[in-house]
């Protein structure tokens, strides 16, 4: 069943984390310097996260030069999803040719604290690391015949990096639940 995100985190703060990328390097998630930072929520199985992830790569790319950072994070329960582990994020970030680094978030403390609910979901931040964004990387999904544009996830970046703020409301991420251990679903859930 897909989940979807909410606005609910606008203007909240990056909270310093480190976390682990695939070759185990400490990463710091709250970095101080860059005009955006983008955080994805993602994982390998997830449809949802297949059918944008190419397009995903390229986009972020071409805003790279422009100053965002951009960090993917894995923190689906590989005990139960064993393929979103590090061998499949390996695969992933190849197939898409992602160029940025993809994080570890094995306790899924990360995703608790910042709400992430689903796979993909879009965080992004200013250059004072908060939030100007939530929501989806466009309107398409796998089956409702939308093309793959990156239109609103673009647009926000583009905002973002000028300066500006990303007008309300934003369209909620959609995709697969994040898959959480026994004992670290948020409330509500």
């Amino acid at each position: 069943m897909a989940v979807e995100s909410s606005a609910d985190k606008i203007g909240y703060r990056l909270p310093k984390w480190e976390l682990p990328d695939l070759s185990g390097s400490l990463v710091q998630v709250a970095e101080a310097g860059h005009p955006a930072t983008l955080i994805a929520f993602v994982c390998n199985h997830c449809p949802y996260v297949q059918h944008v992830e190419a397009a995903f790569g390229e986009m972020v790319d071409s805003f790279a030069p422009a100053g965002l950072r951009t960090l993917a994070v894995m923190s689906n329960d590989v005990g139960t999803y064993p393929e979103d582990g590090p061998e499949g994020m390996i695969g992933q970030k190849e197939r898409a040719h992602w160029n940025f680094p993809y994080l570890v978030d094995a306790s899924q403390d990360f995703a608790l604290e910042l709400g992430a609910v689903c796979t993909p979901d879009f965080f992004l931040f200013d250059s004072a690391l908060a939030v100007t964004y939530r929501g989806a990387f466009d309107a398409s999904s796998p089956k409702n015949g939308n093309p793959v544009t990156g239109e609103l996830l673009s647009e926000a970046i583009t905002l973002t990096l000028a300066g500006e703020s990303v007008p309300l409301p934003h369209r909620p991420a959609m995709g697969c639940g994040i898959k959480w251990a026994e004992g670290k679903e948020p409330a509500g859930a």
